[in-house]
């Protein structure tokens, strides 16, 4: 005896397992970046049981504030579970609380310039970019840095509060630089 499944069950079965899966995936901690900042693909939120520290690759829910809205609008961040509906970034940590930060035309710590650091003071839809103006990082704060040259970090931004890591990011499977 030949059992026929109608394409609508065979569907919505499919469509369960594949929300089990990201579901199962989200739980464990994975996400996707879809980003050029880092390599894209599937990355892990890695537990931290201690403070974020210099050369930390983290997971980092922004602060919900009007600097952070206006990256939304212009498309440099996603929508996401953080405060105000912000997606995390992941950046690497390049500065914390006490440390000295320079802005020029790169960015200095304690005096050594960070590589890959060069400012832009115009995106690549050619809307100005205001630097950050530099100082030291107040407690309880990073300073974030990917090497990707456009990258939407703390050389626009700021120093942000460390209480928003989420974890250290661990790519599972990547593709691209």
């Amino acid at each position: 005896m030949t059992v026929r499944r109608s394409p609508l069950v065979i569907l919505s079965a499919g469509a369960g397992l594949v929300i089990a899966v990201a579901g199962a995936g989200w739980c464990a901690g994975v996400r996707v970046n879809m980003t050029p900042s880092y390599p894209r693909g599937l990355w892990r939120i890695e537990m931290l049981d201690r403070a974020a520290a210099v050369g930390d690759l983290v997971f980092i829910c922004p602060p919900h504030t009007a600097e952070f809205e206006r990256a939304f609008d212009r498309g440099y961040i996603r929508r996401g579970l953080c405060a105000g509906g912000f997606s995390p970034l992941i950046k690497t940590v390049v500065a914390i609380g006490g440390q000295q930060v320079d802005v020029a035309n790169r960015v200095s710590i304690d005096g050594r310039p960070l590589p890959d650091s060069e400012v832009r003071h115009a995106d690549a839809a050619g809307r100005p970019l205001v630097p950050f103006a530099g100082g030291v990082v107040p407690a309880g704060e990073l300073y974030l840095h990917s090497d990707f040259a456009g990258s939407y970090d703390s050389r626009y931004f700021g120093p942000i509060p460390s209480s928003g890591v989420l974890g250290l990011a661990r790519p599972v499977l990547t593709f691209g630089p």
